[in-house]
């Protein structure tokens, strides 16, 4: 699916965010991570946020490199804000404090901004406008 320069471009600045999202989960952002990580999820804490953060920054080199699978990976890094939306949702109800996020306003509105994310990775990878266009052909 051939995509226009403004979603290339914004395509290129998610990838970044992730990559460097996901670089932060291993390094200097790792205890802050903890707090996103709902006490119903059977494993570590810190497994938890190894892994997504190995899954991050995965889905960023491949958004930015994959040229052939790129409107697959918007929808794998659609699928994958979704899932770690309710990691959001914890720390807003649990009021923990992490990346600056110290009232219950601010881990609200943070909420908002996951649909935003999600829109971002489906609209410049070209993944809605390719299934679209898939479904026409059938």
């Amino acid at each position: 699916m051939k995509t226009t320069i403004t979603q290339n471009v914004f395509r290129i600045l998610l990838a970044i965010f992730m990559f460097s999202a996901g670089f932060s989960h291993l390094t200097y952002s790792r205890i802050d991570f903890h707090a996103q990580v709902p006490d119903w999820v059977p494993l570590s804490k810190d497994l938890v946020v190894i892994l997504s953060g190995i899954v991050e920054m995965a889905l960023g080199f491949g958004l930015a490199f994959w040229k052939r699978e790129r409107a697959l990976l918007g929808w794998v890094l659609a699928l994958f804000f979704i899932l770690i939306f309710p990691g959001n949702i914890a720390q807003y109800i649990n009021a923990t404090d992490a990346f600056g996020l110290d009232s219950d306003t601010a881990r609200l509105t943070r909420l908002f901004f996951q649909p935003v994310l999600i829109a971002w990775a489906l609209w410049s990878a070209g993944s809605w406008k390719a299934w679209k266009i898939k479904k026409m052909n059938k």
